[in-house]
């Protein structure tokens, strides 16, 4: 019997899983120093990949993710949908991308992408070239992912460490392990293993791609949003400083449970008093800011249990909707 390789466009943005180090023991300032591998030199290092579906590389950035930014995220989400379109029978598209910001750029395309293809952003802590490295194993699952039926209709997804994750939960939670990416409250989907079968155990129930209201195709820039970090003392002189810099909104990473210190309260009030969407996420990394009655009367949106980086993707996608706090807390109870 002819089995059909499923068909998965492989779009690079660079990274970690496609740096080329010094020398086997190079596995931390590589990323100072090395140049990216494209796609299809990927491939080449790594030819079981190929065994795994028929691979239609696209070249498109090659860079560390700190480089990667809201107008990056627009571009990739043409990109994405242009490949879609260009290759006929696309059963998935498989992201490659710096651990960094990953999860940003994971959680955007999750909101905002409005197409069928399962859509896998994968990414190493290891360099290719670096002893017992990562990146080949990850590139080899993501694209199994990507080609897989279990894993249709759950969103964009991450994959790294065997571990097949949401993109909306997941998060780096180490500077340096391979097991570095976590979804703390929830836990992972499933795994991809080594007989090749992708097994799923649960379902994203938050609202995903492709059936969301964000459609940013055709657009050139984001809202500006700025993230401001809550700590003993803080005097609210970083939430001025980005108002000033033209912030439509400021989300902070407060205290635990969802408070910030008074002086803290006056700026963001001020802020609030000019037009500011503000949204109260938490620096804990863990657990929901509650819909509490102050905030309400605020006009403070509360971030659900989304982490700082994730609650500005999603009010900056928020802002392209609408601004007011009733309309954006909704979106934050939905996504």
């Amino acid at each position: 019997m002819t089995t059909t390789l499923p068909r998965v466009a492989l779009i690079g943005t660079g990274g970690t899983i496609s740096s080329i180090g010094r020398d086997s023991l190079d596995l931390w300032e590589y990323m100072d120093t090395s140049r990216k591998a494209e796609p299809d030199e990927l491939l080449e290092r790594f030819p079981e990949v190929a065994g795994a579906a028929e691979i239609v590389p696209v070249r498109y950035r090659a860079v560390g993710s700190t480089a990667i930014g809201p107008a990056d995220w627009l571009a990739l989400d043409a990109a994405v949908h242009g490949a879609v379109g260009r290759e006929a029978r696309l059963d998935g598209v498989v992201i490659t991308h710096g651990t960094a910001t990953l999860e940003e750029t994971a959680y955007f395309l999750n909101l905002t992408l409005k197409v069928d293809a399962t859509v896998v952003v994968v990414g190493s802590q290891r360099p290719p070239t670096g002893l017992s490295s990562d990146a080949g194993l990850n590139l080899l699952n993501a694209v199994r992912v990507a080609g897989a039926r279990e894993a249709r209709g759950l969103g964009v997804l991450v994959l790294l460490n065997d571990e097949v994750q949401a993109a909306r939960e997941v998060t780096k939670a180490s500077t340096l392990r391979l097991e570095t990416f976590r979804s703390q409250d929830l836990g992972m989907l499933g795994y991809a293993d080594p007989d090749g079968r992708v097994a799923i155990y649960r379902r994203p129930t938050r609202r995903h791609a492709p059936a969301t209201e964000f459609d940013v195709r055709g657009r050139t820039e984001l809202p500006r949003v700025d993230v401001t970090a809550s700590y003993a003392g803080a005097d609210g002189t970083a939430i001025r400083a980005f108002v000033t810099a033209g912030a439509r909104a400021i989300v902070s990473a407060s205290l635990a449970p969802g408070v910030v210190t008074p002086a803290e309260t006056e700026a963001l009030l001020e802020a609030r008093a000019g037009g500011v969407l503000v949204v109260i996420s938490s620096r804990a990394g863990s657990g929901r800011v509650l819909p509490r009655a102050l905030l309400r009367e605020r006009g403070f949106v509360a971030a659900d249990n989304l982490n700082p980086q994730k609650a500005r993707v999603l009010a900056m996608l928020a802002l392209t909707r609408t601004d007011d706090p009733a309309e954006v807390q909704r979106m934050f109870d939905e996504y």
